[in-house]
């Protein structure tokens, strides 16, 4: 009998400490995969709103149409002034955070936007 009473709260407490546990089967990496989480958004957001840049645009233009950038860059180029601006649109690696690499730089010289996107940096570096 006592066997039973120990063997019943045994069964007991085992059932009430696997409440509520979850398990994960498959996957691992990309759990957000085929959700359409707040990254994917903002990527597809800034891709359409680059569409919407042309060249001769002054900065505060640009941020109205694209928002806030992920980087921002400043330096001075002989007589004028250099400025990228970095918008997050398409993703390298599911770490959680974004870098430059994940983004479009648009490129401004002395106010105006000259380009936008990875020739129009790499040109504006070397300028």
């Amino acid at each position: 009998m006592k066997n039973r009473l120990v063997l019943a709260t045994l069964v007991f407490a085992a059932s009430t400490a696997l409440t509520g546990c979850v398990v994960s089967v498959g996957g691992g990496g990309d759990w957000d995969k085929g959700s359409h989480s707040s990254w994917q958004k903002k990527q597809e957001i800034n891709r359409k709103n680059l569409e919407q840049i042309a060249l001769g645009m002054g900065v505060e233009e640009v941020r109205r149409i694209m928002g806030t950038a992920d980087f921002n860059e400043v330096y001075q180029r002989d007589d004028h002034s250099v400025q990228v601006l970095f918008y997050r649109t398409h993703r390298q690696k599911g770490d959680g955070s974004t870098s430059k690499d994940e983004c479009t730089p648009v490129v401004f010289h002395a106010g105006e936007v000259v380009g936008w996107g990875d020739t129009a940096y790499r040109q504006a570096i070397t300028f």
